[in-house]
């Protein structure tokens, strides 16, 4: 897929995309770097918790969602700027091992820079959704990315002959 760049999106446009199946390898693997709380990293610890068994930590299904954003939806090739932040985080289910997320993207707003003409900002909300089409997890994304460049006209790079 070729990246985005600011001129490619579009208030109100939807896209859905995805299929990450979540490993319990990789969710104890996660919460014992980053968030080692006994529901991310010990299984019988996790079965006597209120959620009954391992999840992952919501951090690591924000690295997921963030995951699928670039590899299915932006383009690691994009115009992307980076980002100023999120808003509106919420992690509505537990994620679970053997879940298979999808994505969905909704384009809030497009606000093209009047300081600097060749980018702008998008922001997004992104959904997260397991394989029962129950929402795990949504956020307002901000993103600020580059206009595309412009394509180069053949002979045109060089100087006056």
């Amino acid at each position: 897929m070729s990246g985005r760049f600011l001129d490619d999106f579009t208030v109100g446009a939807v896209d859905e995309f995805g299929n990450y199946t979540v490993s319990r390898d990789e969710i104890i693997a996660f919460g014992r770097q980053f968030d080692p709380q006994p529901f991310h990293i010990d299984e019988e610890l996790a079965r006597q918790h209120a959620f009954g068994g391992l999840v992952a930590s919501g951090w690591h299904t924000a690295g997921m969602c963030m995951r699928m954003a670039v590899e299915r939806y932006l383009g690691a090739d994009s115009g992307s700027l980076g980002s100023p932040g999120v808003d509106e985080l919420r992690w509505h289910k537990p994620v679970r091992p053997g879940d298979t997320l999808s994505m969905r993207t909704q384009i809030l707003e497009v606000t093209p820079s009047r300081s600097k003409p060749d980018r702008g900002v998008v922001r997004s909300r992104y959904e997260l959704y397991n394989q029962r089409r129950e929402l795990v997890m949504s956020l307002i994304a901000i993103g600020m990315f580059s206009r595309r460049p412009a394509p180069t006209v053949p002979g045109s790079e060089g100087g006056a002959r």
